[in-house]
C-alpha cells in the first residue's frame, strides 16, 4: 500500500530502480548472489513506498556493515511479494499492511512463510483534506458532508464529480467500494504512483487549493503538508470482509514482518537480526524524510540514522 527512490546494493552492477512508477513483478528474479560459494547473502523485498524503503535501507546497512552479509533488494508489489517469499526468491518482507488471504495460504496452510514479529509501527489508511481547507470548512471532515464540496473538489480527470485522489493502482484500497456504498458524488482518480500523488498534493498545497486524497501514516509528507482526516463510518471487526460491500473506515494496523520459513530456521544471525528489527514511527519518518525530502540515497540516509541511534539498533544484533 503506499513511496519510492533508488536503492543501491553493494557489489552489484545492475541496480533495481525504485522509481515513482508501478513496481514490477519480480517473483521470477533470484538474487544475483544466489549460489555464490561461501557467500552469506540475504535478499529483501522492497515495497514501493518510502517508509518501506527506509526499513530495508537500515536493515541492509546493518547487515552489510555490522554482520558482514551481502544484501540484494528486489522491488515487488504487495501481493506478488508473498509469492516470492514463499518461493524463496526473497528472504523477508519488512512491512506488511495486512493480507489475510496470503497469510492463511502461506503461513497457516502451507507453512512456507513464518511470522517475523511486529515492525513497531502502526499503519493507518484514510481520506484526508489539507488542514487549511478543514479550518475554513470544519464540516468537510465528516464524510456525510463531502458531497457539499464535490464541486470544489472537481478536476478535469474526475469529470463532473469530485476527485478522490489515490496513488498506485497496485495498493490495497477500498476507495471505489466506499464511494459507491456511501453513495458519494466522487470519482477515484489514480495518480499512478505515490511519487506522482505527492507531487500533485504538494502542487495543490502550494496553490492553496482544496483536495481530497487517500493517504496513510506513517508518512513523511505530513511534516510538509498538514492534513486532516475525514471521518468515515467507524471501523468494526469484519466490516471490510467483503471487498465489494465495504462501507466503513480503514483499521489501524500493527505492521508486521514475514520471513521465508526455511530462512527463518537456517538464516543464522541475519534471520535473528531481522526478527529483532523493531523501531518507531518517528525512526522511520526520520529516514524517510532524508530520502524523499533531502534527496539522500537510501544508504546515505541509513548511515546517518545508524550513526545517530546506536542505542536503538545495538540490541537487534545481540545473539
Amino acid at each position: 500500500m503506499r513511496v519510492r527512490t533508488t536503492s543501491a546494493v553493494a557489489g552489484v552492477s545492475a541496480l533495481l530502480l525504485l522509481s515513482g512508477c508501478g513496481a514490477a513483478d519480480m517473483t521470477r528474479q533470484a538474487s544475483p548472489f544466489a549460489g555464490a560459494r561461501g557467500a552469506r547473502t540475504v535478499t529483501l523485498s522492497v515495497q514501493s513506498w518510502v517508509g518501506a524503503q527506509s526499513n530495508v535501507a537500515v536493515a541492509q546497512y546493518l547487515l552489510e556493515h555490522e554482520l558482514d552479509y551481502r544484501v540484494d533488494t528486489v522491488q515487488v508489489d504487495e501481493v506478488p511479494a508473498w509469492d516470492a517469499l514463499s518461493q524463496g526468491r526473497v528472504d523477508a518482507i519488512l512491512e506488511d499492511w495486512g493480507h489475510p488471504e496470503q497469510e492463511k495460504r502461506y503461513v497457516e496452510d502451507k507453512g512456507t512463510i513464518a511470522p517475523g514479529g511486529d515492525l513497531g509501527v502502526t499503519g493507518h489508511i484514510g481520506w484526508y483534506v489539507p488542514t487549511y481547507f478543514a479550518k475554513e470548512h470544519p464540516d468537510v471532515t465528516d464524510w456525510k458532508n463531502l458531497d457539499k464540496y464535490a464541486d470544489r473538489l472537481r478536476t478535469p480527470e474526475s469529470g463532473g464529480k469530485g476527485q478522490l485522489l489515490d496513488g498506485s493502482p497496485s495498493y490495497v484500497t477500498n476507495d471505489k467500494a466506499l464511494v459507491d456504498n456511501l453513495h458519494l458524488n466522487y470519482q477515484v482518480v489514480f495518480a499512478g504512483s505515490e511519487a506522482a500523488q505527492i507531487t500533485q498534493m504538494k502542487q495543490f498545497a502550494k496553490e492553496k487549493k482544496p483536495f481530497l486524497t487517500y493517504w496513510y501514516s506513517p508518512q513523511w509528507l505530513f511534516e510538509k503538508v498538514p492534513l486532516t482526516e475525514v471521518k468515515l463510518p467507524a471501523y468494526k471487526e469484519g466490516c471490510d470482509a467483503d471487498a465489494a460491500k465495504v462501507a466503513c473506515a480503514y483499521p489501524h494496523t500493527p505492521l508486521k514482518k514475514y520471513l521465508n520459513a526455511e530462512f527463518a530456521k537456517s538464516g543464522g544471525r541475519a534471520a535473528a537480526f531481522l526478527k529483532k528489527f523493531r523501531w518507531t514511527t518517528e525512526d522511520q519518518n526520520e529516514v524517510s524524510l532524508m530520502i524523499a525530502d533531502d534527496r539522500l540515497t537510501p544508504q546515505e540516509a541509513a548511515k546517518k540514522w545508524v550513526e545517530r541511534h546506536r542505542s536503538t539498533w545495538r540490541p537487534w544484533l545481540a545473539s
